[in-house]
């Protein structure tokens, strides 16, 4: 098979639907997106998001790959114990789509690390983090230079996900949803999380990025809530905090 054949057939059922067709696919083809922490929510929405035919991806995180990642990160697998979460990630996901060009960062992200990768206007980033300290600098860093920010998390049997941005004068931010005195130490290593979850998450996290890249999204700020043992999703509108330190 010829690469080009390879490419159409990688893309022709995107280009089938109405609302994206060859226009968008060639956006999805000239995108660029970063997503912040290769865990469970961040292997399913980079698989996703790569075998869409993304352009460029930065892919960030500091942890090596232990044996309890193993039932919800996707990417990786037993021979990978012990080694970076980033480099083993940016294998297997140039093994499914060898044109991509994924640039890893093997470090706890914070604005000063953001600033230093010099994104073009229009990457849009996934936080796919686990720590409110993490999400609370990507927040800031997409408000300053008004990129989306597509934010997700999920423990036990629940997730949710919102999108954020990119017209922060009008929309809220992040921390117009959460603040610092919210910050919970629960954690999927305390609580646990069943293993679907967090690609379900990332999963719906891919679909979002889809959508901007394509002009598709309909400007809603709502958190999309996910209830595992029930098996039900409910929304919550988030309005812009007038009192908030970062997008006022």
């Amino acid at each position: 098979m010829t690469d080009q054949s390879l490419k159409m057939g990688r893309e022709s059922r995107h280009i089938s639907l109405s609302q994206i067709g060859e226009q968008g696919q060639k956006l999805i083809s000239d995108a660029t997106i970063l997503i912040v922490g290769m865990g469970g929510l961040g292997c399913a929405s980079a698989n996703y998001l790569n075998s869409s035919g993304i352009k460029k991806m930065f892919i960030c995180d500091f942890d090596n790959i232990d044996a309890t990642n193993l039932g919800r990160q996707v990417l990786f697998g037993p021979s990978d114990i012990g080694k970076q979460k980033v480099l083993i990630a940016k294998q297997q996901l140039e093994k499914i789509n060898p044109k991509i060009d994924i640039q890893t960062i093997n470090k706890k992200i914070n604005q000063q690390e953001l600033m230093r990768l010099d994104l073009v206007k229009n990457t849009i980033i996934l936080d796919c983090s686990d720590n409110f300290n993490t999400r609370f600098e990507i927040n800031k860093y997409c408000v300053k230079n008004n990129h989306y920010l597509v934010s997700g998390s999920a423990i036990r049997f629940e997730g949710q996900y919102a999108v954020f941005g990119d017209n922060y004068k009008k929309l809220p931010c992040y921390e117009c949803l959460y603040s610092q005195n919210d910050e919970s130490y629960e954690d999927c290593a305390g609580n646990g999380v069943l293993g679907p979850i967090p690609g379900m998450i990332g999963a719906m996290m891919a679909i979002e990025t889809i959508k901007i890249i394509c002009n598709i999204y309909t400007e809603k700020t709502q958190l999309n809530i996910y209830e595992g043992l029930s098996n039900e999703w409910r929304q919550i509108n988030i309005k812009k905090r007038q009192d908030c330190p970062i997008c006022n």
